[in-house]
């Protein structure tokens, strides 16, 4: 199946202002705890990435008319599906219908404190040193039509800026969206021009700073 995000909305006109909620919960209903709940516990199982998850979320064909946890749940859907861990039967009832299928791991609830507390490291050791240094000047890459997920948002395509962070080397999130591994490399932070990424109607005082891997950049 071709990969196609519906997710990728920075800096697009026309999509109305954004709502801000005033004293906003931390969840509007009960099943949107449990979506929560479901998507760290079937996380844990090892059955996908973190970043295999990410794609699944910006796939959903009605991403834009879907609240935030309609989209991890449309996510979540997808990904068992894909492995079998679901079947039609199952979400056309709304319950397990057709046996569970094993897993590797269980995440117990009497684990979900220490699990969540040690998170998901990404860095891993440099094998080569850094191509880029703190005020170096990069321009980003350009991908016209994604052929899979990325961190590197259209609006900053094909764009100059200058390094303000190194960060070592991490887990390469447009690889680990796929079956290719993790791929590390070098990540940065890279500060651009709001008038830069945005042309003259932009507030030139402002700029705009993205974590971009050493794959994005070129020297400009």
């Amino acid at each position: 199946m071709s990969y196609v995000t519906h997710a990728d909305l920075g800096g697009r006109k026309d999509l109305g202002p954004i709502q801000i909620e005033t004293d906003e919960p931390l969840f509007h209903s009960r099943w949107e705890a449990r979506a929560l709940a479901l998507t760290l516990a079937m996380g844990a199982t090892g059955s996908w990435t973190i970043d295999q998850s990410r794609a699944a979320r910006e796939q959903q064909p009605g991403y834009l008319g879907m609240s935030y946890y309609e989209i991890w749940i449309g996510g979540l859907e997808r990904l068992m599906a894909d492995r079998g861990l679901v079947s039609e039967a199952d979400l056309s009832a709304g319950h397990a219908v057709d046996p569970a299928k094993p897993v590797a791991r269980v995440l117990s609830a009497e684990a979900v404190p220490a699990v969540l507390a040690r998170g998901g490291p990404t860095e891993r050791p440099a094998t080569s040193p850094a191509r880029f240094a703190v005020d170096d000047r990069v321009r980003t890459a350009t991908m016209p039509v994604p052929k899979g997920h990325t961190r590197l948002p259209r609006y900053a395509q094909g764009k100059t800026g200058t390094i303000t962070h190194c960060h070592g080397v991490h887990v390469f999130a447009d690889a680990n969206a796929t079956t290719a591994g993790e791929a590390p490399e070098w990540l940065y932070t890279v500060r651009f021009d709001g008038t830069e990424l945005f042309g003259d109607e932009a507030d030139p005082k402002t700029s705009v700073s993205v974590d971009a891997w050493d794959s994005y950049l070129s020297p400009a």
